[in-house]
């Protein structure tokens, strides 16, 4: 499926946009930071720690919305510098244990967002926006929101979390499972936060990070195109 796209917003340092809540944003931002300072704030995680297992879902077609998103040319996870190593310290924390982080998603361009909208409104499925599963703005846009999970580092495979990764029912609610996937939901969290991060109650992979002036972005994550830090 095609995905349409509604980007038509001024590229300009913009403004801060911390006021909302953990939960999924409802209004698409109306000022972007410019691509210079992207690059100037966003790193490729794996260049912090490699040791980071990454699957950006987004740039693949094993979405929910079956194509890759647009603003998605390169399988990389960028993050705003400071989310990337609060992560790498949570990271850290897990290996002690044997287990590890793999990320799906980091920082998302706006037109991606805006993609998933459209697909949501095409498909009629407007109640994932209604129920807060779909967000017409997202934290990911400001690269202060990660989507992750658990993983075995001797085996290098996921931990059962109960449901697979972008789920959009009730089973994906962070504490709406028992026993050991309850177990692994929560020791999630709490190494995430330790190290500062919030998580959506519907969502048991999505954590964010406060960082102070963040704005939206819709720099294309390429191979070459920002995302290094300097």
């Amino acid at each position: 499926m095609k995905l349409g796209s509604r980007w038509r917003y001024p590229v300009a340092v913009g403004i801060a946009l911390m006021g909302c809540t953990a939960s999924q944003e409802q209004e698409p931002p109306r000022v972007i930071g410019s691509d210079s300072l992207a690059a100037a704030v966003l790193i490729d995680i794996t260049e912090l720690d490699e040791t980071f297992q990454i699957y950006p879902s987004y740039a693949t077609e094993r979405n929910f919305t079956g194509a890759v998103l647009p603003g998605y040319e390169a399988r990389r996870i960028l993050l705003h510098r400071e989310v990337a190593v609060s992560l790498a310290r949570a990271q850290a924390d897990l290996e002690s244990e044997g287990l590890g982080l793999r990320v799906f998603d980091g920082y998302r361009p706006v037109r991606a967002t805006l993609a998933m909208v459209d697909w949501a409104e095409a498909s009629g499925r407007v109640d994932l926006l209604d129920d807060g599963y779909i967000g017409r703005l997202s934290r990911h846009n400001l690269g202060i929101a990660v989507d992750v999970t658990l993983i075995d580092l001797e085996t290098g495979r996921e931990l059962d979390m109960g449901t697979p990764y972008d789920t959009f029912t009730e089973d994906a609610h962070t504490m709406n499972a028992a026993g050991e996937i309850l177990e692994r939901r929560l020791r999630l969290k709490e190494a995430l936060e330790a190290v500062g991060f919030q998580n959506y109650d519907k969502e048991w992979w999505h954590y964010s990070y406060r960082v102070e002036d963040a704005v939206a972005f819709d720099l294309v994550i390429g191979a070459g195109t920002g995302g290094n830090g300097r």
